[in-house]
């Protein structure tokens, strides 16, 4: 019967042109050594106690469209995705109550606004934790979570339910190669990088910088995402120089022209 909700799902994925999805068992949560990860009221059995299953979905950003960040074509990208991600997670939550299945879809975010996210810099539940228990992935030095497929550019949302699922397996390969470049193009210097544990970020530097590009119409920011060498979408793109983006290298010039044309839109 696992396999069964397990094929229903990946198949229902498929249909909705959903290239990422893992499932995770909601008692991960609570098993060593990842139950340190999470405090205890994010959990998801905290969040519904009935939940046995999280599935967690993903959805790329075009790498060429975060080379313009911040842009106003990112920036609409960004919100197309979020649209389809809680729209699709919806979805697959009815279509699993259709079959007298219990489920519920979490919002992609969970904090309402930049400003409230100033206030209080985490979300009633983390997608990115969640991807990582599904196995989809590992975190980098920038606190985004890496994927094979699309490096860190991708965003993700959750679906609880209780049936009972086959889980994947944490991956285990880490996925960052500490590069740093990541640390060195943010410009509000909110990675500290390998002198501080991975995962610690200055995430009211990096909210403030987010609410001042969304007055402008141009967030998010994007530019540690974009520049991440992990991802068999650079291949795709044939971006497999991270070079591309220093602009002290004349051969890349007519790339950064048509960033430039791009950024030199949006709000004032």
């Amino acid at each position: 019967m696992t396999d069964t909700i397990r094929s229903l799902v990946t198949g229902k994925c498929a249909a909705l042109d959903i290239p990422l999805v893992g499932f995770a068992s909601a008692e991960r949560w609570e098993q060593p050594p990842f139950e340190a990860l999470v405090p205890p009221a994010f959990r998801p059995k905290a969040i519904w106690p009935e939940v046995k299953t999280v599935i967690v979905i993903g959805i790329p950003v075009s790498l060429p469209i975060v080379e313009t960040a911040p842009s106003i074509w990112y920036h609409e990208l960004y919100r197309t995705v979020n649209t389809l991600l809680d729209t699709s997670a919806f979805r697959i939550a009815s279509f699993l109550n259709r079959q007298e299945i219990l489920a519920i879809s979490v919002p992609r975010d969970g904090y309402g606004s930049i400003s409230v996210l100033k206030e209080k810099p985490v979300a009633f539940f983390s997608h990115r934790h969640a991807a990582y228990f599904a196995g989809l992935g590992t975190f980098g030095i920038n606190n985004m979570l890496l994927t094979p497929q699309f490096g860190p550019r991708v965003r993700f949302t959750t679906i609880f339910t209780s049936a009972k699922i086959e889980p994947d397996p944490v991956m285990e390969e880490d996925l960052c190669i500490h590069c740093m470049r990541c640390a060195e193009v943010c410009p509000v210097n909110a990675i500290p990088g390998m002198d501080y544990p991975e995962g610690i970020t200055d995430k009211i530097s990096c909210a403030t910088r987010s609410e001042a590009l969304l007055k402008r119409f141009i967030s998010p920011c994007g530019l540690c995402i974009k520049v991440c060498p992990v991802g068999e979408d650079r291949r795709l793109f044939r971006r497999e120089d991270p070079g591309i983006y220093d602009e002290d290298k004349n051969e890349f010039d007519y790339y950064h022209a048509a960033w430039n044309h791009v950024r030199s839109y949006g709000g004032k």
